[in-house]
């Protein structure tokens, strides 16, 4: 059975967790553009092309012989054959039964290669948004630093405050300066590594906000539609059937080979013509490879139920922490629209209500939870996305 590591994470059932309209043109674009996706399509052309080879009887032997006679005059001997072997016909039916199984499972290979692809831009594209998020809440507190620092140079110059609260003030506008900025360069960071994946062309990408998401209930009735749709078990699956056909090959080719063909002998006037025909008796060139499949068809149906066991357990545990996060959310979500009053906070400070660092303590609240419903969302949409992989 061909080794390949499958990150069965990546895959999941039918239910929807969050919409795809968000990043559907973003991986449209990818799919098009990306060099590992024209890559892995062409590689996979090649092992077609590779599993449809031997299937035909091997190549027709032609063989002429020239012997000079000793003493000269008993003349020259002119030999000529011509022959043909090919195996038992059962081996070319199952090696083209075997054939078609493992093309189907190179396309399984395929799809999964796809999506682990599509999953990863993905994903970068939702790092991307929580990054947008996060260049918005700067730059909201950088112009709010920048009012308070002019303010504050206005009233240090008329004497109405003393330069550590300028100072003060300094800071926090530097503060909002470094976090725009950081977050700046992890947004080109990510948009440069999107890049990569879309064949070095550069894609924009500027969403704040997620689709909205849902969760199935019934975890075990969804996990059957899971199983059933998921490509990595499919992938593993077609491997079992191609290990199962192998055996059947191998007990096929044990069966003995024959040949026929056309063999001439002349020499001087006389000649000798007629047919050959030949078998090979089956001792020791298939000993264990019957046995060896048989072993392999095994180790491949119980790799493919561990897989399915880890599977099914990963999902659980998914669907577990999306539930969780759900809560979290709507938790920041509702607090902030009740108790979220960065304008009166505002107009408190402009009044005098509030100290510069009353103030900057009470905004820092704010934009700590703020940055946290944020963090809850992303971590949401990233789970989300394992779960509908199979949909990309």
């Amino acid at each position: 059975m061909k080794k390949t590591i499958v990150s069965l994470a990546l895959f999941a059932g039918s239910f929807v967790c969050m919409a795809q309209d968000v990043f559907a043109p973003v991986l449209q674009q990818i799919e098009q553009s990306s060099t590992a996706l024209q890559a892995l399509r062409q590689q996979m052309e090649a092992e077609k092309l590779q599993n449809k080879t031997g299937l035909t009887p091997e190549d027709p032997e032609v063989e002429f012989g020239y012997l000079w006679g000793s003493p000269a005059a008993i003349g020259t001997r002119k030999d000529v054959g011509i022959s043909q072997s090919f195996d038992f016909p059962t081996a070319y039916v199952q090696r083209g039964k075997l054939s078609a199984l493992q093309n189907n499972s190179t396309e399984w290979h395929f799809r999964t290669e796809r999506m682990q692809l599509l999953l990863a831009a993905k994903n970068l594209c939702i790092d991307l948004i929580y990054r947008n998020k996060m260049k918005s809440m700067y730059t909201r507190q950088l112009h709010n630093a920048e009012r308070i620092v002019e303010a504050y140079e206005k009233m240090l110059q008329s004497g109405e405050t003393n330069r550590m609260e300028y100072n003060k003030a300094r800071l926090n506008l530097a503060t909002a300066k470094e976090e725009l900025r950081r977050t700046e360069l992890e947004r080109e960071q990510l948009l440069a590594r999107l890049a990569a994946l879309n064949g070095g062309k550069a894609i924009a990408f500027s969403e704040t906000e997620y689709a909205a998401q849902s969760l199935a209930a019934d975890f075990e009735q969804w996990f059957l539609e899971a199983e059933a749709n998921n490509p990595a078990l499919q992938y593993l699956r077609s491997q079992v059937e191609v290990a199962k056909r192998q055996v059947k090959v191998s007990q096929a080719e044990g069966l003995p080979k024959m040949s026929v063909g056309y063999m001439g002998e002349f020499v001087g006037s006389e000649h000798f013509q007629g047919i050959s025909v030949g078998m090979s008796i089956p001792l020791w060139h298939n000993k264990n490879r019957v046995k060896q499949a048989e072993a392999a068809a095994i180790a491949s149906a119980q790799t493919a139920e561990d897989n399915r066991l880890q599977y099914y357990h990963h999902l659980k545990s998914l669907h577990n922490q999306a539930i969780g996060l759900q809560q979290c959310v709507a938790l920041y979500t509702s607090s902030l629209k009740e108790n979220s009053n960065e304008s009166l906070l505002t107009k408190a400070f402009e009044k005098g209500e509030l100290t510069l660092l009353e103030y900057l303590l009470e905004m820092e609240y704010i934009y700590d939870c703020q940055q946290k419903q944020a963090e809850a969302e992303k971590d949401l949409a990233h789970i989300c996305a394992e779960l509908t992989a199979y949909t990309l």
